[in-house]
């Protein structure tokens, strides 16, 4: 089985609650409008799920939340709409999409969460690298992680919404900057205070913290023994990223997603034990604890 980690489609009713709202994050028409980036026309068969499945080659897709839209982030009183509008239309998608959960964390409500948690279809949390920008940030939402663990689900980690950018420069810039910047960072705070018990994967290759172990340690830290529980998901990356953080990190905690509709998910060509890993064998082990 191809499982694919990472990718996002929203449903009609997401699309048109967005429409309704008169702060960020809206929609006027196709036209994205957040507070950190310039307004973003979205290709609406992007989001046409028949579209979709129909051009979908992997056999299992994980879709989430968009967290660089910033609604994990709002105030619990508005941001618990969109959050149930999410879980409820991502729910009737159908095969072969399946759900990350997604959790305010201004407010956490872990008893919400271990609701959502239970249905079958649902993966795991997602949650933005924005809230597990430090240590304070993880106990934060730790009685959320506490609830991923008693599901035995795992989470994953994806970029939140970026800081306000000049508006004249490309619009490559937040995927490049500050979304980079924010998975860098967070992997560097769970690699001071992470827990092991959490399955937890980071989506881009963590920004490629990984890869930085020397200069950690030439300042004073030190990389330590790997942690089987940490998870490293390829989106928008190719061949020699993911060659290299093999080499700081090994095989097995590489699993394959691709950020649709985004960027596709790529086969590095790195061997067949190597391609049967990335896209089924690690990310059934990322998914449910089982290595096999």
């Amino acid at each position: 089985m191809v499982i694919d980690c990472h990718q996002h489609l929203w449903p009609q009713r997401l699309v048109e609650a967005l429409r309704r709202r008169h702060s960020y994050p809206f929609m006027r028409g196709w036209t994205l409008h957040l507070a950190g980036e310039s307004p973003y026309e979205v290709d609406p068969q992007a989001h046409n799920v028949e579209h979709r499945r129909g051009t979908e080659r992997a056999d299992r897709v994980l879709v989430s939340l968009s967290s660089p839209l910033g609604i994990e982030h709002l105030p619990a009183h508005d941001g618990a709409e969109l959050i149930d509008i999410w879980h409820e239309s991502a729910l009737e998608l159908g095969d072969p999409f399946h759900v990350w959960a997604a959790a305010g964390v201004a407010e956490p409500d872990p008893d919400g969460l271990a609701k959502v948690l239970r249905e079958e279809r649902v993966a795991g949390l997602q949650l933005p690298a924005t809230a597990l920008a430090d240590p304070r940030g993880i106990e934060h939402v730790a009685p959320l992680l506490d609830e991923a663990v008693k599901a035995n689900k795992p989470v994953l980690v994806h970029p939140g919404p970026a800081p306000a950018c000049d508006p004249d420069l490309p619009s490559w810039w937040p995927a490049l900057v500050p979304y980079v910047s924010q998975m860098h960072q967070a992997w560097l705070a769970w690699h001071v205070a992470g827990r092991a018990e959490v399955r937890i994967g980071f989506v881009a290759l963590a920004g490629l913290a990984p890869l930085h172990h020397e200069r950690l340690a030439a300042r004073g830290g030190r990389l330590g023994a790997l942690n089987a529980n940490v998870f490293y998901e390829t989106s928008s990356y190719g061949t020699r990223a993911i060659d290299a953080l093999v080499r700081v990190v090994g095989v097995d905690p590489i699993v394959s997603g691709s950020d649709r509709p985004y960027a596709e998910a790529t086969d590095p060509q790195l061997g067949p034990a190597f391609t049967h890993a990335l896209f089924t064998a690690n990310p059934h082990h990322f998914l449910t604890g089982d290595a096999r």
